[in-house]
């Protein structure tokens, strides 16, 4: 993970460029009716074939990039330590690994050392964020029960 300590905001130019990119790219994905399409890179005169969901995972980059967003792309099978995993959650090492001991992420033990998949922390996330917004919903339903909304 020591590529995220290099990563930076696009410049105002690689955010043009980016959303460019996108726009064009957007358009064409519309029309691809095949699975693995070829693209050609102008400058070198060469043809390659990518497959479909690449291109498609591009354009997300692009467009996010575009926005100004910084970019990582991480393989989701990748395994964390605890402490970029509580980085990853926004809370402290000590409360992430209370929740991997209590059995509410997944983990494994490389010798004293806890590893937390990245698949596991973002369906963990997930499932917080869903219940989050289940209890905005029943306090604001609760709100406006009691008469609070009314005109």
């Amino acid at each position: 993970m020591k590529e995220l300590t290099k990563m930076k905001m696009p410049s105002k130019g690689e955010r043009k460029i980016a959303m460019e990119s996108y726009n064009a790219l957007a358009a064409v994905l519309q029309d691809i009716q095949i699975a693995n399409p070829e693209i050609e890179i102008e400058e070198i005169q060469d043809r390659i074939v990518i497959p479909l969901p690449a291109l498609k995972l591009l354009a997300k980059v692009l467009k996010a990039m575009g926005e100004g967003k910084v970019i990582s792309v991480v393989p989701i099978a990748t395994e964390m330590t605890t402490q970029a995993a509580a980085e990853q959650l926004g809370c402290s090492r000590p409360h992430l690994v209370k929740l991997l001991e209590s059995g509410e992420i997944p983990f494994t033990k490389i010798g004293r050392h806890r590893r937390v998949k990245l698949e596991d922390l973002l369906n963990y996330k997930a499932t917080m964020k869903a219940k989050q917004e289940q209890l905005l919903i029943e306090m604001m339903d609760a709100d406006e029960e009691s008469g609070l909304y009314d005109s």
